[in-house]
């Protein structure tokens, strides 16, 4: 149910960033560093439990030692590192933002990359607890690490065209955890399909094909490996692809597939989201999700969720670093608690 519209909630957006100039101040600081991830232990593609995270404090965060703040989290996309994300997103820039506009965040950019250049923020034996990492291992970090206000009231969670995707599975897998989410172009919402001769082209593939393989060629394995994994495959993958000997496809590899589309998982969990705060999300009305974008909306609508949502122009992924200071962080100054 769209209870914001887009102009609306465009203007309100950028009327939070209006404020008058600040005195001289310490500038919003990036510090790239570690965390450990037990829940990432033990999985089969090898993806290490030391993750790359990024951090953003506000200005003024160490002249303030008595201060707490709250946390937005962001999950960035497929296919490149955290460092290469954060060069092309600058958290900071819209941290220094908000501040300036009178709304101190801590921002979070965790390290979703894996073996095959994302684990989907899902769980699983081959990619490993990426679910969990995010929601315990690296919450619970942050809040051991950070002057946070340690409660869901006052954290956030956001993420960009895979990112997107992990921030709805997280927010319905892990209630209680982040109070309000805002999901940005987010793909795989609608149930993802193999055919026998993807099967086929998948199992023919050496690690130097999967090594030498375009975003569009790998991202399709690398979701197989996350939602249709298998200890016992023989190959490197250790995905089932379904194929079977005669050439013909078992359907369910499909059925497992489904199983994690957002699209598909929506009606079990009803509650989860309408005990969200805040729910927003955008894409850009040149963007190849469109129509999945479109789909997963009328599947709220059909069920009363009410959520934030804007059609801007803009292509995947042109817009997304001026989006994160003029719609994200504005988004949640209106929804999260802060001191």
């Amino acid at each position: 149910m769209l209870k914001t519209v887009t102009a609306a909630f465009g203007v309100a957006a950028a009327a939070l960033l209006v404020a008058a100039p600040v005195a001289a101040q310490e500038s919003a600081r990036v510090t790239e560093t570690t965390f450990e991830a037990p829940s990432l232990a033990g999985n089969l593609e090898g993806n290490s439990t030391a993750r790359s995270v990024v951090v953003v404090t506000p200005p003024g965060y160490d002249e303030n030692p008595d201060k707490r703040y709250p946390v937005v989290y962001y999950l960035h996309g497929y296919w490149m590192p955290v460092d290469v994300q954060q060069a092309g997103f600058r958290l900071d820039e819209a941290v220094q933002a908000a501040s300036e506009a009178g709304h101190d965040f801590i921002m979070v950019m965790p390290d979703g990359f894996s073996k095959l250049r994302g684990g989907f923020y899902s769980s699983g034996p081959t990619v490993g607890d990426y679910e969990s990492m995010v929601a315990n291992d690296l919450v619970n970090w942050v809040d051991a690490n950070y002057r946070t206000i340690a409660d869901p009231a006052s954290r956030g969670l956001a993420g960009h065209s895979m990112g997107g995707y992990g921030t709805i599975r997280i927010a319905m897998h892990r209630p209680g955890i982040f109070s309000s989410i805002y999901m940005m172009s987010a793909c795989c919402l609608e149930p993802m399909t193999l055919s026998a001769e993807d099967a086929a082209r998948i199992d023919g593939m050496s690690p130097e094909d999967v090594a030498a393989a375009d975003f569009g060629g790998l991202a399709q394995v690398s979701t197989l490996a996350a939602w249709s994994p298998d200890p016992r495959d023989e190959g490197f993958l250790k995905a089932d692809s379904g194929l079977r000997e005669d050439g013909s496809l078992d359907p369910l590899v499909n059925y497992r597939l489904a199983a994690n589309s957002p699209i598909v998982l929506l009606p079990q969990y009803l509650p989860e989201l309408h005990a969200l705060e805040g729910f927003a999300m955008d894409i850009g009305d040149q963007d190849f999700l469109l129509e999945p974008n479109r789909q997963w909306r009328e599947q709220l609508d059909h069920f009363g969720i009410e959520y934030d949502f804007e059609l801007y122009e803009g292509d995947h992924g042109n817009r997304i670093r001026e989006r994160i200071r003029t719609h994200v962080l504005p988004f949640f100054a209106e929804h999260l608690d802060a001191q």
